[in-house]
Order: C-alpha cells, then structure tokens, then sequence
C-alpha cells in the first residue's frame, strides 16, 4: 500500500448537521454503494446508519467505518454521532485518526457540540477542514458561520469556495482557487461541471480569493512577495501551500454545499485527498514500557513521566497497533484496530502489552459499516477489524520484539445513573449478559452494585445514552426491565483542611494491630486533574516504607463513600508527615484501616459539600419565545450566559444543574408549542447551595431507610 495515497477520516459535527447524509454521498460517488438512502423518510435508512434504533430515530448512535477508494485514493473514513450522550465513540475514533472534516450547519452554526468536537480535535492535534453543510436551508448564512469558527474555535478559516446562492436558490460552487464554478449535473449531481463564474458573482469571487490569499500569505513569505509584487501564484502552489497550513493546524480549509441536495461534495473529497494528511504525515510516539521502568528504577525519570519512542511505518519493524473499539458480537467480539507499525497477518499471535498475554488473530476483516470482507493482513497505517480478540477499547498490541504501549483514550465521566431489575426472575441471566457485553464495549457506560440493596446501577453520560441501552436490552437480550428513576452523580468534597493524628490499636487472642498516622488533609483546586493526591513527608523511618502505600490504601478507600450521601469524595489531598509503628502488631493492614479511620474522621470534621454536574445548554426557539424559556431556565436555578439571535430565533446558552433537567424535552415542547430544541453536555461540578444540599442529603437518607426496611 502506498501510505501517501492512504487517508484515515472521521466526519464529526453537532447533531443534525448532516454527517451521516455526507458520508452516504461520499459512498455514492466513490461507488462504494450504487443506490443513495436517506437517513430518514422512505427507503432502508442511511447505509453508516446499520443499527435498527438509528434507523428509527434517524440519529447515529456507534462510529462506523468504511474504505472508499477516490480517484487514486484509499479513503477510511469513520461516520461519528452528533449527540454528546455518545461522545466517547468521537473521542476514540479521533484519537486514531489522521484528519477530520468538521460539518457545520450554515444556518445553526458552530453549536454546543461542535465546541465539545473542536475541542476533541485539538487535544489529538488532528488537522481539520470545515464543510458548510445544508446552504439549502433558508436562512444559510456561510459568512456568519466563518465568523464564528473564529470567534468560538479560536481558528483561522479560511474560505476555499463561494456559493452560488443559498436557500432554494443554491445552483453551484465556486472555486477560489481555480477562479471556476462548478454545478453538479445529472438526477444526483454525479456530473461536476467546470464553467466560468456568472458575471454577477465576478466582484464578489474577486474579494473572497483576495481575503483569502491575503488569509494565506500570513503562512508563506513567498505569497507575501507576490502579492506585493502583483505576481500570480500559481494554483499548484496555492494547493502546496494550502496543504502545508493545514497540517500544522494554523487554518482550516472551508468548503461548502448542500449534501442532501448533492451539491459540494466531490470538491470537499478532492480536499481531503489534497490538504489532510496521509499517515506518514502524523508523528506518532508510543511509551516504551521497558525503558520508562528501568529508568524509573535509576532514579532518572519522575513517576509520572514516561521514555518515548517514535514509530516508524514500516512494514518489517515489529507490529505496533490499538484496539480503539469494541463491538461483542453472537460468535466473539469484534475489535476495531489502527495499526501503526509493522503488519497484522492473519493467524499469527500477538502480545496484548497491558495483560502481557499472547493473542492469535484469526480472522481479519476489512469493514463497511455492518457489512465485511475477509482480508489476510493488515498494514501501517491501515484500519481493520479481527474477530475473537479478547481486549479492552485502548489495549495496545505488540508484535516480538516491541513492548510499547499507546496513550491510552480519554473516557469523560458519566453523570446519571438508573437502577434496573428483570421483570422475570429468569431474565436475570439474560439481563447480566447485556450488562457485561455494554460495559465491555463502551467505556462511558458503567455497571455496579449497591452493596446495601443488592440494586444494578447503570450509569452514563445523559437520559439518551441509558435509553438507548435499555432499549437494546429490551431487543436484543428480549429482556424486560423495570428501570428505576434517573438519579445524579453527585459528589462531596471537603471545605476545610484538617489536621489529624489518628492511632489504631486492636488487641485480641494473638497478635494485635497497632498503626499511627499523623498528617493534614489538604484542598485541591477545582481543575486538578486527579480527585486525590497523596504526598509522603515521612522522614527518619518513623513509619516503614512498605506500610506507607497501605496508609494511602485506606485514605483512597475512605474517599469511596463520603459522610453526606454516601457519594464519591473528590479534590482531596493528604500529606503523611508523622506516625509510629509497633515491631510486632504493625502491619499493612492495621495500617490500611487505620488510613482509612483517620480519612473518615477528618472528612467528617472538614464540613463536607455536596457537588452537582453542571450541564452546558444551547436552546433555540422562536424569539417570541424568548422570555418564558429564560424565565423557566432561571426557575432550574439556571445560569444564562449568552442569547443571540438570528433569522426569528433566538439561541440561548445557559449552564443549568442536571437535576432539574430530567423532563425538560417535555416542558420546552409545550412552552413552545413543539417549536423548540435542545442539546447539552456535561460541563463541570460546582457546589450546591446549602438548602438544596440539605434535601438532597435528606432525600437519599429516607430513601436509604426504605431500601433497608425491605430487604
């Protein structure tokens, strides 16, 4: 394969902007598929689209990948949902991918999702062009959207195309780099037509390429000189150039169309094959587990910091590759993998680096949604599937010779939580199954137990991501469930530090247990990125080094269940400064207890809060809606940031506590007659104010009185 004709893509965007219906048509004109599906109305639904409850709700609910060839091209590309209740399958398609297009809708511009897509972007440093999508609509307004993806991405856009009208009057594109329009003929715009641009869009096709070279020349000195000279530039250049910016994420490409009415959207793969990076493009660096533990070991690298390597794509260098998804399946589980370094082939064993097991692949796939094509290996650069690979989403696997692992994905943290019992008791097994197969698959999607009532906890990112789940349940597993009511993932955490000096002495028959911890519980900041933090100030020996991680052991442990309700406790810091130890009744665990006694007490004395998920909120309705919506938003002890308006609707952005968002689909439907919408996403924690936290805590203690009084 040659990796500079090779493309790894993913098409992101905030919901309803149109990613499914673009890559539908990316399959249509490459060939892929011979018949183009509609996402929704008539027909079997968009092909990315496999799933039966996404082809009922027309929404994207699991990535899908697909390999198209364009021109001389091979192009994977990965179709991402919209709504953040799935954004785990954006995060860890990006983290593998070599470049993205970034759909926008012209009339709803850059919206709540399209932040949280930016922003995912930019922590994997993918290169990105924008598609302006839906110029059909009325009100599509492409300068506005530019302008935002300058004001809310902190981006350079910089516009390739003019449309030639918009609403219902959009016929064409034009192309500012080759000074051409282009309409796209036939009954589904399979024909791309070059012809010179119409005599009234002249002025206005001269002061876009002008904006846009003089956008360009900030990247080149070359362009500088010959626009001060009045020279051309030839379009050969312009395209090098172009190129160039992008990978280094100085600008974003704009492109733009209508992919529902087939407009823009060979340009737009022309693009990616011109501007977006080939593998060989992107470094790659993975840990070198050998190295990092041998100098951790010497003294030479902090505990935190790791030795990396650069990985090459050749094809003899020893396989290098990560199991970014997961799909169990009837006969095993299905593993999506980006390979890095070296080859897969089919049959041969490969070490899993986190279990150090060795793994055979026996069955190689090459995927295009739900369908499959049997493949014999798989190369640098590549994206595959293997059947019967028993793994986690983020496992890192070797090949003889290389011990590394890739960093790993980012997994946010889930904010509700149901319970859910079988309506049958011998659905029970059923519904186990379901559980282990969802929580193996998607990293947002947790299962535990209530130690006290014996209940199954789900938890996830948002009302949608559990319906879903429970839905799949219901189908698949053909398990009833009754779900018990949505609950939020609070958390405590301390408002005070405090110092503790705690002795745990126990003596029965035989030998005792004596441990001593002296030390401070300290604040973290808001954004500290571990809930705990714990330092060791012991000096001289006081307490042996071996019982120390103990020590943390129990502080850990304490932080499992606070003193309010029994939540999570987060933005703790203890520092062990002092303590003793008896040479006969000390142990790891007298000390382990006495860690987790002396956390215990301290939290209680530290006048513990209560933290609530915040959520981040875009609403748009008409703007005589306006009053009422904010109003009712003000009522949920909602925070109003920003409202805008544009073509009759006004657009709010507020940020509101989850817990008074559990029906709000219904409310703003009838305050608004069903003329309103609404996404959100999971924003920060923020402390509660005292009289709600005095409900909660009052709440969840008369509800845990009923769950003990009958069981």
């Amino acid at each position: 394969m040659d990796l500079t004709k090779l493309r790894n893509i993913g098409i992101s965007a905030h919901i309803d902007s149109g990613k499914t219906t673009l890559t539908e048509r990316i399959l249509f004109y490459s060939g892929r598929i011979h018949k183009v599906n509609e996402v929704r109305g008539e027909g079997d639904g968009a092909t990315m689209d496999f799933m039966d409850l996404e082809r009922e709700r027309g929404i994207t609910i699991a990535s899908a990948a697909t390999q198209v060839r364009w021109h001389d091209y091979t192009v994977n590309v990965i179709d991402t949902p919209g709504h953040v209740d799935f954004t785990v399958e954006v995060e860890r398609s990006l983290r593998v991918l070599d470049g993205a297009i970034l759909v926008l809708c012209s009339v709803g511009g850059v919206q709540s999702q399209s932040l949280t897509v930016d922003r995912q972007m930019k922590r994997y440093h993918i290169p990105r062009i924008a598609f302006i999508n839906k110029l059909d609509r009325n009100g599509a307004d492409p300068n506005s959207v530019i302008q935002q993806m300058r004001d809310k991405l902190g981006i350079t856009p910089v516009a390739l195309q003019l449309p030639i009208g918009v609403g219902a009057d959009l016929s064409g594109i034009i192309d500012l780099v080759k000074m051409k329009a282009l309409f796209f003929d036939g009954s589904r715009g399979e024909t791309v037509r070059e012809d010179e641009i119409p005599a009234d869009y002249q002025e206005a096709a001269q002061a876009a390429r002008a904006e846009m070279l003089e956008t360009l020349s900030m990247f080149s000195d070359e362009l500088m000189m010959a626009l001060l000279e009045e020279q051309e530039f030839s379009e050969e250049q312009l395209h090098t150039l172009i190129r160039e910016a992008t990978l280094a994420r100085e600008i974003t490409p704009v492109l733009m169309g209508s992919a529902f009415k087939d407009k823009g959207v060979q340009p737009l793969l022309d693009a990616v094959t011109q501007y977006l990076p080939c593998p060989r493009d992107r470094d790659v660096y993975a840990i070198d587990i050998d190295a990092t533990e041998k100098a951790h070991k010497a003294g030479e690298l902090a505990e935190n910091e790791s030795k990396r390597v650069p990985l090459s794509d050749s094809l003899d260098e020893p396989l290098v590759s990560m199991a970014f998804k997961t799909v169990v399946e009837q006969f095993g589980q299905l593993t999506y993998f980006r390979i890095y370094q070296g080859k897969i082939v089919k049959g041969e064993s490969y070490i899993n680096t986190r279990t150090g097991k060795k793994v055979r692949f026996g069955r190689l796939l090459r995927m295009h949604a739900n369908d499959r094509e049997d493949i014999d290996v798989g190369e640098a650069g590549d994206i595959i599937a293997v059947v019967g690979v028993d793994c986690a989403s983020g496992d890192t696997f070797c090949g003889a010779g290389a011990n590394y692992s890739l960093e790993s994905i980012y997994v946010p943290e889930p904010v509700i939580r149901l319970s859910v019992e079988p309506l049958a008791r011998d659905s029970a097994d059923r519904l186990g199954k379901a559980l282990e197969r969802f929580r193996r698959e998607d990293p947002t999607f947790q299962v535990s137990t209530d130690q006290e009532t014996g209940e199954t906890i789900i938890a996830g990112m948002g009302q949608l991501h559990l319906e879903v789940y429970i839905e799949r349940i219901r189908r698949e597993y053909r398990c009833e469930v009754m779900v018990g009511e949505p609950r939020v993932a609070y958390k405590e955490c301390p408002t005070k530090p405090i110092e503790f000096n705690y002795k745990h002495k126990k003596q029965t028959g035989g030998s005792g247990q004596y441990a001593h911890v002296v030390g401070k519980m300290f604040l973290l900041d808001e954004d500290a990125e571990e809930p705990y933090t714990f330092i060791n100030s012991i000096s001289q020996g006081r307490i042996p080094q071996q019982y120390i991680p103990a020590a943390d052991a129990g502080f850990r442990r304490a932080l499992e269940k606070g003193p309010l309700c029994e939540c999570e406790v987060v933005r703790v810091g203890v520092e062990l400064t002092d303590g003793s130890y008896h040479d006969v009744d000390s142990s790891e665990k007298a000390f382990e207890t006495c860690g987790w006694q002396a956390m215990r007490d301290s939290l209680q004395k530290a006048s513990p809060a209560l933290l609530e998920p915040i959520m981040q909120l875009e609403v748009e309705v008409p703007e005589e809606y306006q009053g009422p919506v904010t109003g009712h938003l003000s009522s949920k002890r909602g925070l109003i940031t920003n409202t805008t308006s544009r073509e009759g609707t006004a657009v709010i952005l507020a940020e509101v506590p989850l817990a008074a968002m559990f029906d709000y689909a219904n409310e703003l439907r009838s305050m608004t007659q069903g003329k309103g919408g609404f996404s959100m996403e999971f924003s920060k924690y923020k402390e509660v104010p005292r009289n709600i936290q005095e409900e909660v805590v009052e709440r969840r203690r008369k509800e845990k009185a009923e769950r003990m009084a009958m069981a």
